[in-house]
């Protein structure tokens, strides 16, 4: 087992947990819907759903947040930050980042899902110690650096 390649984990890894804060990202904007995976596509102007700051509202109800406010942090979050990962570009700060999210998920939101948000973790943390893999923008970036 130790010869499979730890940029082939690091790359499963990083399309996978992009992959969920991705969708989950998407249920809260309208204009914009990519599904790489089902190969569904529409673009245009990203904007906040109506139904993201109800869900924040009602459902989260995060403390020290506007529901306003929290729902436009998590949309841009759960966008920016997977594509971070995807890339392979500052990968281990945008894992830092989902791994809060995750925390704030798991504390806050959904406590009784911990399994889920466990394994959602583990591959951030995993992400962060052993970074984004050959086969990353990051990689490249140090190899040209010299680091």
């Amino acid at each position: 087992m130790a010869r499979i390649p730890e940029s082939l984990i690091a790359l499963l890894a990083r399309f996978s947990i992009a992959a969920v804060f991705w969708k989950s990202g998407q249920t809260k904007i309208e204009g914009l819907a990519i599904d790489i995976v089902s190969g569904s596509f529409e673009f245009g102007v990203p904007r906040l759903s109506s139904s993201a700051v109800d869900l924040f509202r009602d459902e989260y109800q995060l403390p020290l947040l506007s529901p306003e406010l929290a729902a436009v942090l998590a949309a841009v979050g759960e966008h920016a930050l997977p594509v971070l990962i995807l890339l392979g570009l500052g990968t281990r700060f945008a894992a830092l980042g989902l791994l809060v999210m995750t925390a704030v998920i798991q504390l806050l939101v959904y406590p009784g899902a911990y399994a889920t948000h466990g394994v959602w973790a583990a591959v951030l943390l995993w992400l962060m110690v052993r970074g984004p893999g050959a086969l990353s923008i990051d990689h490249w970036l140090a190899r040209r650096t010299g680091r």
